[in-house]
């Protein structure tokens, strides 16, 4: 996350010296509350941000009111919302897109008022920000775009310059005035539209384009990069050597990896559909490609390879991919050493934020070189005392701020554990997030505060987690404050997406004793299927009376896995003693027993 340590330096040619240039267009005029709506595309790369806020002219840092909306390259489905407060206070939040931001127009608007801002994507309202803070945003801002590339590699990711240029494109920006009871426009009509600029040229007497730069940017802002063509305004982002909305440079390879089910190939850029599904274009000695995939950022491309052995593959030519500028530029001829995957081995078990610990592996950050590892985010250590955790040196470690987390791994089902604690706050409301695993929200709102108390773990088991593009996703959505996890456990249930049924057949139906058992914090529960069955868990005391009860839906044949986390339905924990646990499937029921210790 950015944390500027140096006020604004505004306009002065002593600054003028960087090696990278950037863009900014702001108004001249200073507004106090309103509707601010743009209709944008960003520009997708590692290590950079396109923007669109509003910014009050500062002398001291005590007077700073900033309202954002950012979006990162380094993400395909992720807009950021920051109000910057007097002091230079960030209250950062995340909003998880359905679309990538970078591949095609969509609107984005916050309203600003003296009671709250809220923030909206293509017209739907998706967080609303209120308290004493948002009262403290009361001074004129102007309205701002920019695109530039921070130092901050654990906020915008690590800085390449073979991504450039890069372009962000601005097709209109609307101004609505707080007319409360009054207006036309926005949440009630309580706006009034006062201007729509569709960037057919540059309006002098509105805007202008700024030179300067400040602390934590890599680039300046230089006039020539904020472009006018087709009835868009065209941010650039280049090198010193060759400003304006220009593109002589072909699409360079970051890497090629050789996955279990093909050789993933990831360029800076988005390439040319059709040069990049030619298979001519691709030679790998000793071996037939018989077909090249664009995916969905189309910045990569799956090769596909006959009677495929990655271990054998050593070497990649790569030539005549063009990008997607007009003229298309061709990369220059390219000789890529593959890097070899090393799948991890099952459980996978990551000591987010901290050291190897037991079986837990270190963490780290993600690249095209490892099999997992998160985004962004700052590790912490703490020596708090976690109530009721056996691995409590991972509740001492946390993964702090972080987005995106991401884990190779087979095609196939599996049940994933975040394990998390609240070792800052001691009051409830002062950390707010979601969490999605791959596409589905598997926790809302929440506040680990409010839910367990201060310095108490607490696991989120995930079932039936369907990966299908070799990668686990997850994603951290913070509402108030930055989101947190101290471990991770992921648990293979089944590998067999795209292997035929005969391939393996168990005949038998078996359910395992769990484990560990005794246990403190939760237990896994092993089961055979001899076919694919809707499947049903039920937790009961020593007394028959259940405690909880989880529908696992059809589940494919062969070894599956179960978590249960230890709580009751109602989600409080169980206490220490003796329960017994069913699994029941068609005509098929067993009943163990298990043990909870604290």
């Amino acid at each position: 996350m950015k944390n500027f340590f140096l006020i604004l330096l505004f306009t002065s040619s002593l600054l003028i010296g960087k090696n990278y240039k950037g863009a900014e267009y702001r108004t001249k005029e200073a507004f106090t509350y309103g509707r601010f709506e743009v209709r944008m595309k960003s520009a997708q790369r590692q290590g950079m941000l396109s923007s669109f806020f509003t910014y009050h002219e500062i002398s001291s840092i005590d007077d700073w009111n900033e309202i954002d909306i950012e979006i990162l390259g380094r993400y395909s489905d992720d807009v950021q919302f920051n109000p910057i407060t007097r002091g230079q206070v960030n209250h950062v939040s995340h909003y998880r897109t359905p679309f990538n931001p970078a591949l095609d127009y969509h609107t984005y608007a916050f309203e600003w008022t003296p009671a709250y801002v809220a923030w909206f994507v293509d017209g739907r309202e998706v967080y609303r920000a209120t308290g004493p803070h948002i009262e403290g945003l009361n001074l004129p801002q102007k309205i701002m775009m920019n695109v530039w590339n921070p130092t901050y590699a654990n906020w915008a990711g690590d800085w390449n310059e073979n991504v450039l240029p890069a372009f962000a494109y601005y097709d209109w920006v609307s101004y609505s005035t707080y007319t409360p009871g009054s207006g036309t426009s926005g949440t009630d009509n309580n706006f009034t539209l006062q201007w729509k600029d569709d960037f057919d040229s540059w309006d002098q007497s509105r805007w202008e384009k700024s030179t300067h730069t400040f602390g934590g940017n890599n680039c300046d802002f230089v006039q020539s990069n904020a472009v006018f063509k087709d009835g868009k305004l065209i941010l650039c982002l280049t090198k010193e050597s060759a400003v304006g909305y220009l593109d002589n440079t072909g699409p360079s390879v970051v890497a090629a990896r050789a996955e279990p089910n093909g050789v993933i190939v990831e360029f800076t850029e988005e390439v040319d559909s059709i040069s990049a599904v030619t298979i001519s274009n691709y030679t790998l000695t000793g071996n037939t490609i018989t077909q090249a995939e664009l995916l969905n950022d189309q910045k990569r491309i799956k090769l596909t390879v006959a009677n495929y052995k990655p271990e054998t593959l050593s070497n990649l030519v790569i030539l005549n991919v063009k990008d997607r500028f007009s003229p298309a530029n061709v990369n220059t001829p390219v000789n890529v050493t593959i890097t070899k995957s090393k799948p991890l081995s099952f459980p996978i078990k990551i000591n987010c934020g901290g050291a190897a610990y037991k079986e837990y592996l270190p963490d780290q950050y993600w690249s095209p070189a490892v099999e997992y590892g998160c985004l962004d985010g700052t590790f912490y250590q703490n020596t708090n005392s976690i109530s009721g955790a056996i691995n409590s040196a991972v509740y001492n470690s946390e993964l702090n701020g972080s987005v995106k987390y991401r884990i190779r791994v087979p095609n196939g089902t599996y049940t994933v554990i975040l394990m998390m604690a609240e070792n800052y706050f001691t009051s409830a409301g002062k950390r707010i997030f979601s969490i999605d695993i791959e596409d589905s929200t598997v926790e809302a709102n929440l506040d680990l505060y409010s839910k367990i108390g201060y310095a108490k773990q607490y696991q989120k088991a995930v079932s039936n987690v369907l990966v299908t593009d070799g990668i686990l996703d997850i994603h951290f959505t913070a509402t108030i404050d930055n989101a947190v996890v101290n471990g991770i456990q992921i648990y293979q249930t089944s590998t067999s997406l795209n292997e035929k049924k005969t391939n393996f057949a168990p005949d038998k139906w078996n359910v395992e004793q769990n484990y560990p058992n005794p246990f403190n914090g939760g237990a896994n529960i092993a089961f055979t299927l001899p076919r694919d069955e809707y499947v049903t868990v039920g937790i009961y005391d020593v007394l028959g009376r259940m405690v909880s009860e989880y529908s696992l839906g059809v589940l494919t044949q062969g070894k599956n896995n179960f978590y249960w986390n230890g709580e009751e339905k109602n989600g409080t924990l169980c206490a220490s003693g003796m329960y017994f646990y069913s699994v029941r499937s068609g005509n098929n029921i067993t009943i163990r027993k298990c043990i909870i210790t604290k």
